[in-house]
């Protein structure tokens, strides 16, 4: 069987910058994964390789683009090959997150959604595995959608437009690249406690108001930390794993929503309800008279 260990294998990580992206980096680094590193931040992204070299590690190629770029994504993608040939692991960790009920979002936060949370890993898939499997040496993808691509939460219809989209990808992907011997790896995260929970950006809402900083911190004090994710990432990869789930209330919640389906859409209809509070006045009271 394949060895899935990290050890000397060449590994792609997108979001490398900052949150589960550099924790994963540094997480794989230890284990001896020789690093590809991608971030928009490139200050960041910096930081990062300079950071596990400091510690050992090895970081073959670092480069800062949007990976919804697909031309700068083709370009990396043609120096990593020309530098080391095809990679072992390809992991698709970077994203962004924008909320907010539909009258309120813009065709603007569709877009970036879709164009960086779901676009941007089908053109790293589009250039990077190929290779691989040209390569007949089997290997790995990653890609990190979240539990807003299981369940249906409030407020997250552009959010989850991307990260379903990521998840239907890899549910087919699992199974088309199966005889290639590159296994499908489908992070699912819950609240995990990164620098996007400061700046997701929720869209008709004042973030300074004091209900919504005390669920901010009411996320924070259950929210995982990256590195927990991060190490969570790394096991599951070496186990095989498709689903990989970063805590036990995801995984219980998605069961629970599969099995139960009537008090699965109660407990959203609340949630959406309470959700709708944090809204301005006149919003509201025009959400009260839709209903």
């Amino acid at each position: 069987m394949r060895d899935r260990g990290l050890s000397g294998k060449k590994t792609l990580i997108t979001g490398a910058a900052s949150g589960i992206g550099r924790a994963t980096a540094l997480a794989a680094a230890r284990k001896g994964a020789r690093l590809v590193l991608t971030d928009v931040n490139a200050d960041g992204l910096e930081a990062t390789v300079e950071e596990v070299r400091s510690g050992g590690g090895v970081v073959e190629f670092a480069q800062a683009f949007d990976i919804s770029d697909y031309d700068a994504v083709t370009g990396f993608a043609k120096q990593v090959h020309e530098l080391l040939g095809p990679l072992d692991v390809v992991m698709n960790i970077a994203g962004v997150s924008t909320w907010g009920t539909v009258e309120n979002l813009e065709h603007r936060h569709w877009k970036r959604m879709v164009d960086v949370n779901l676009m941007g890993p089908i053109h790293v898939i589009e250039n990077f595995i190929p290779p691989m499997i040209e390569a007949k040496h089997g290997g790995a993808l990653v890609n990190v959608s979240s539990s807003a691509g299981l369940m249906a939460f409030p407020w997250h219809a552009a959010y989850s437009a991307s990260k379903f989209g990521l998840r239907g990808v890899s549910e087919v992907l699992r199974f088309d690249l199966a005889r290639h011997d590159i296994s499908v790896h489908l992070v699912v995260p819950g609240a995990v406690d990164t620098p996007l929970v400061q700046t997701v950006d929720v869209v008709g809402v004042d973030r300074d108001d004091p209900r919504i900083q005390a669920w901010i911190s009411r996320f924070r004090r259950h929210a995982k930390s990256a590195d927990d994710v991060a190490d969570s990432i790394l096991r599951g990869v070496e186990k095989g794993t498709f689903l990989i789930h970063t805590q036990f209330d995801i995984r219980f919640g998605y069961w629970w929503a599969r099995k139960f389906a009537w008090p699965y859409e109660f407990a959203m209809r609340r949630a959406n309800d309470l959700f709708t509070t944090f809204l301005p006045r006149e919003e509201r009271e025009r959400a009260d008279t839709r209903g």
